[in-house]
């Protein structure tokens, strides 16, 4: 048995095996160490390997999913060996064979995944700068594609978030190894676009993949080729779900780079937490699969506003007049609905278990409740999609006919083919509903027969059947009658009636179990033709969960719907961020206007003003509407968008060796190089990391380039005054302030947008709203003032450009500067350098007084 498991073990070196054994899954060596370590289970010792024994660890067969559930979480990959021998049928150990290869990238078990998040497997090639990406979702089946440069890596990683990625064992990205959960070296040949074009035309049975639009993507062929190959590997068998390549392009979507995925919060705070952010808002989704959707939306909004307006007017339809009839029915429909997108997947990887059809039996049930809700629809998109939610015909009557009501987890625990599905099958189950019966009977008759009235027919598991008759009335027994078992005060006898009964009911369950399981498996394959129908009802279905959310949240927050328009810019009146206004209690709205004219509001007002909320909310709203939702405003008109950047809020990068001010030029950097006329910017402090003077001359001329070179549309929020004067240079730049006002030494911040720069920031007074112990308060206002009166400028900070060339040099007037002007060292005795440097303290002290 050990030399069969070191075989296995051979060819899997680096996973952990599950080799089974009878009622467990056992592990060995190495193996049982780590797993003891990991699963908080039992290391025992068992034979022995050179003198020294052998370290052994074992899980229960019944309960395997939940140790492969937190074995997956931790990143390890799980190699499962299954018995596939007949017990007594070869001389030696049954013989064991992998069934499948258990990753965090290829999970289809619904008691390993998430049901709101999709664990995808990750593929990357690299090629003169150019990466090639495949992605794979082996729970439904969807596999893509695309090509991008190699620099928008960290920006795809985001996106996608895969489980477990691929890679050449060549390759060289030092990112890769910081993003990747869970990276695995392949051999680099397996990377090679020649043998991925082979194996992916084999499977889809074409003769090229010009069809799918992949047949100029060399790099991404290779990536998918490499994936495809691991994931068939993992699975064993032939991955018939898989039934296309969609090749994304990278201009479908609009652009959301690592950071402004991350400052948006879209589906995960910055703290890493999954609330509050804007899908935990929104996610009010009824199915699993409406979830995942959500989540996939959030992270592509459309660049085609043509398909963002046909969900929106699906909203609309949903919502009706307001009474919102058909989101209710909508919603009262799908409730009740299983995740068909993985069970189909599950039914074509032969993994489908009987809870699954029955799921997917009564979720089929409910769909025909859709019908009434594409009457008199304007909505193309809704008629189309109720359209694809249409049962195919014959599919549910299979269910309902060949599963049974409640059937059993398990198809080895029978009881899952429903009563007259097979007349074999039913003949069999009533030998052994009858038994009782039959013994009884047969029980009456040979009393009557004998006239033996204490003649009992009883089994056990040990003899079997059997009659005992009482060894007073032994003389009574019948010559037809053999005798069994003596026992002391009875004997117990078979006759051919009951040998006869007793060879068909003891065999009945066994042949009932074998014929159950022969008609499961025919009718996973029957089923299987279907996987392409399931897969289209699935994506159906899931996209009206979606949009129902999308509905659903409109008419509970007050959302309406955007209005997209072909010039330049955006205007929004009475917008609101849609994520704050629920955590507080009265949020303030306000509008942005944003044009050809107005490409750039410079943001002033103090801090914890509103100004990184207002900016937020201005992109979430235009985020909102390409993935055709209602946004949260009185109105908003949104012009044409080709991505959204965001540079927000201070963090460092210590584990790449980049300080909070070096990650804020690169994201500016970034922002810089790729904005175009039809990006939306936020520009958050920027320059706040350095020097006052650096920091401003950088604001100031990232500001500039923004104006002249991208003109793209910009909040610019800043706490440098001078860059309110910008648009005395350039009319297509305006101020804009949030207010606040000051009672005493506290401060009420007003949180509305107005026209026109602010007058001064209130650091100070956030600052003791912080919580600042009031001595460094007080020290802070005389300072202050100190400043101040130094006549730098006529602003808070002054204008710090007027010391630039060309300019007149800034005089500085203080008594202690005139006092050293007077003094000659070398003049001075000792005890008059020390009279000199008392008196210089006490004019420094009356100076900062």
């Amino acid at each position: 048995m050990m030399q069969q498991y070191l075989v296995l073990k051979a060819q899997h070196p680096d996973t952990l095996l599950f080799y089974r054994m009878g009622d467990f899954y056992e592990l060995f060596f190495e193996d049982a160490e780590k797993a003891a370590r990991l699963l908080d289970i039992t290391l025992t010792t068992r034979g022995q390997s050179a003198g020294t024994p052998i370290k052994m660890a074992g899980v229960p067969f019944h309960a395997v999913e939940q140790y492969l559930a937190r074995l997956v979480k931790l990143g390890e990959s799980v190699v499962i060996a299954e018995q596939v021998g007949e017990p007594g049928a070869t001389k030696g150990p049954m013989e064991r064979a992998v069934s499948r290869i258990v990753t965090p990238g290829t999970l289809t078990d619904a008691a390993l995944l998430d049901d709101r998040r999709d664990a995808l497997l990750l593929a990357v090639s690299l090629h003169r700068g150019k990466l090639g990406l495949a992605w794979l979702n082996l729970a439904n089946g969807d596999l893509a594609a695309m090509e991008c440069p190699a620099e928008q890596l960290q920006t795809q990683f985001e996106r996608l978030r895969p489980a477990e990625v691929l890679a050449p064992d060549g390759l060289s990205l030092p990112l890769l190894d910081q993003l990747s959960p869970v990276l695995r070296k392949l051999a680099d040949w397996k990377f090679d676009s020649e043998t991925g074009q082979r194996l992916l035309t084999a499977h889809f049975g074409t003769q090229d993949l010009a069809g799918f639009g992949a047949d100029d993507l060399p790099v991404a062929i290779a990536a998918a080729g490499a994936l495809f190959d691991y994931a068939h590997g993992t699975q064993q068998q032939a991955l018939s779900h898989i039934t296309s390549l969609r090749v994304e392009n990278e201009g479908a979507y609009l652009r959301l780079d690592a950071a402004t995925r991350r400052n948006l919060e879209l589906t995960e705070t910055l703290r890493g937490e999954a609330s509050p952010t804007l899908l935990s808002l929104l996610d009010t989704c009824v199915t699993s699969m409406g979830s995942r959707w959500l989540r996939h939306a959030l992270h592509h909004p459309l660049r085609d506003t043509t398909l963002a307006a046909e969900r929106q007017q699906v909203v609309a339809e949903l919502l009706g007049e307001g009474d919102a009839q058909a989101l209710a029915s909508l919603r009262s429909v799908l409730r009740g609905v299983a995740d068909i997108d993985r069970i189909s997947a599950r039914i074509a990887l032969r993994s489908a278990r009987p809870r699954d059809l029955s799921a997917l039996r009564d979720s089929l049930a409910r769909l025909p409740g859709l019908a009434g809700l594409a009457t008199e629809s304007s909505s193309a998109m809704l008629r189309r999609l109720l359209a694809d939610a249409t049962v195919p015909s014959g599919l549910l009557e299979l269910l309902q006919h060949a599963i049974a009501l409640e059937p059993s987890v398990a198809i080895r625990d029978g009881g899952v083919i429903a009563p007259d599905y097979d007349a074999e099958l039913d003949e069999l189950r009533g030998i052994q509903d009858n038994c009782g019966a039959f013994l009884l009977e047969l029980e009456a008759r040979e009393r009557e027969r004998t006239g033996i009235s204490t003649l009992k027919v009883e089994y056990n598991r040990v003899h079997g059947f059997y009659i005992e008759v009482g060894r007073t009335q032994a003389d009574k027994v019948p010559d037809d009658y053999r005798r069994r078992q003596t026992l002391k005060n009875a004997e117990r006898y078979i006759t051919p009636e009951l040998k006869s009964f007793e060879d068909k009911a003891l065999s009945a369950q066994e042949r009932a179990l074998a014929r159950e399981k022969l008609l499961y498996e025919a009718l996973l394959d029957e089923l299987a033709q279907h996987i392409p129908a399931l897969q289209r009802i699935a994506r159906a279905l899931a996209t009206l969960d979606g949009l129902g959310a999308f509905g659903e949240a409109a008419a509970r927050y007050g959302y309406v719907r955007p209005v997209f328009v072909d010039r330049a810019g955006i205007e929004i009146v009475g917008g609101r961020h849609p994520v704050v206004e629920r955590q507080v209690e009265h949020f303030i709205a306000n509008e942005c206007r944003l044009s050809h004219t107005r490409r750039m509001l410079m943001i002033t007002g103090p801090n914890m003003g509103g100004k990184s909320t207002y900016m937020r909310q201005v992109a979430l709203i235009a985020l909102l509407a390409h993935i055709g939702a209602f946004v949260p405003a009185d109105s908003a008109c949104i012009g044409p968008l080709d991505a959204i950047y965001t540079r927000i809020g201070a963090s460092d990068d210590l584990a790449s060796g980049r300080s909070t001010f070096m990650v804020e030029m690169t994201e500016a950097a970034a922002i810089l190089h790729g904005a175009t006329e039809r990006s939306l910017v936020l520009m958050d402090e920027i320059g706040r990391g350095t020097s006052t003077f650096d920091g401003l001359a950088l604001a100031m001329a990232i500001a500039r380039q923004l104006l002249e070179k991208n003109r793209c549309l910009t909040l610019f929020a800043t706490h440098y005054f001078e860059l309110t004067r910008l648009n005395s240079d350039y009319p297509e730049c305006a101020n804009v302030h949030l207010d606040a006002v000051e009672h005493g030494h506290r401060i009420v911040f007003l949180h509305a947008i107005e026209e026109g720069p602010a007058s001064q920031s209130y650091g100070i007074e956030v600052a003791a709203l912080a919580g600042v112990p009031g001595a460094v308060i007080r020290d802070a206002r005389r300072r202050l003032r100190a400043l101040e009166n130094r006549e730098i400028g006529a602003g808070p900070q002054g204008d710090l450009f007027a010391a630039l060339p060309d300019s007149e040099p800034v005089v500085l007037s203080h008594p202690v500067l005139t006092a050293l002007g007077d003094i000659d060292p070398d003049a001075l005795s000792p005890r008059e350098a020390l009279e000199r440097l008392y008196q210089l303290k006490r004019l420094a002290g009356d100076g900062a007084d």
